[in-house]
């Protein structure tokens, strides 16, 4: 089997499988943490050279990014890692909000003391990270935060929305902080509001009402730097 390059010159998936995955993991973390800003051009033998790799594992690497919205591509410039797009920022936020909203509140019954342990215990972390900020740390700890709360949602099609929705914010999530990093105290005493609520046996609707505007807080403080 065979695939089509950026440059249009057929690639066999076989032979640059594993190191197409490696490059792929490299570049997209390089891109998540900010190491690859918005507009950084992106030069495949400097690239490959960097991973000790031919160009055409990391030329696939970078189609695949070019396919997911964090890379983007014009003839005689060559590949440039995309910008955030306010729109597309805005939309995908607006649906996270709804879709993770549901799974909280869904996955609230389930979620034992145990669980709300590890999450409380995340956003201590969280809250440490306060003092030395570093936006990349403090938005995985995000992550896993939100994780232990949706992770329980027993409707898999909601599950697999909310998934689809953080891998949007792929590129974006390192830089919402970094551009509003007063939201990150706000977030983390949000936060508790959630494990309380969940603690306490709150009906779902208010579960789910305090998870969307967790959300849309986010988006209001990034749109309101950022225009």
């Amino acid at each position: 089997m065979t695939d089509t390059t950026l440059t249009g010159v057929p690639v066999s998936n076989a032979a640059v499988g594993s190191k197409a995955e490696q490059a792929y993991q490299a570049v997209k973390a390089r891109i998540v943490e900010g190491t690859y800003t918005p507009g950084y051009r992106l030069v495949l033998g400097s690239i490959a050279k960097d991973l000790g790799f031919s160009v055409v594992p990391v030329r696939e690497a970078i189609r695949r990014l070019e396919a997911e919205g964090l890379v983007t591509f014009e003839r005689n410039v060559g590949a440039t890692v995309a910008g955030i797009d306010p729109t597309e920022y805005l939309y995908t936020m607006q649906t996270l909000s709804i879709v993770e909203g549901a799974a909280t509140a869904m996955s609230a019954p389930l979620i034992d003391s145990g669980a709300v342990a590890r999450a409380r215990a995340v956003n201590q972390e969280m809250r440490e990270c306060l003092e030395h900020f570093d936006p990349v740390r403090f938005t995985q700890l995000n992550q896993d935060f939100h994780s232990v709360l949706f992770e329980h949602c027993p409707n898999p099609h909601i599950l697999d929305l909310v998934h689809r929705g953080w891998n949007r914010l792929a590129a974006i999530r390192s830089s919402t902080f970094r551009f509003v990093p007063g939201r990150a105290r706000d977030s983390v005493d949000e936060h508790e509001n959630l494990l309380k609520l969940i603690e306490t046996g709150a009906d779902a609707d208010a579960i789910e009402k305090a998870a969307r505007l967790h959300r849309t807080a986010t988006l209001d403080a990034y749109l309101a730097q950022t225009t």
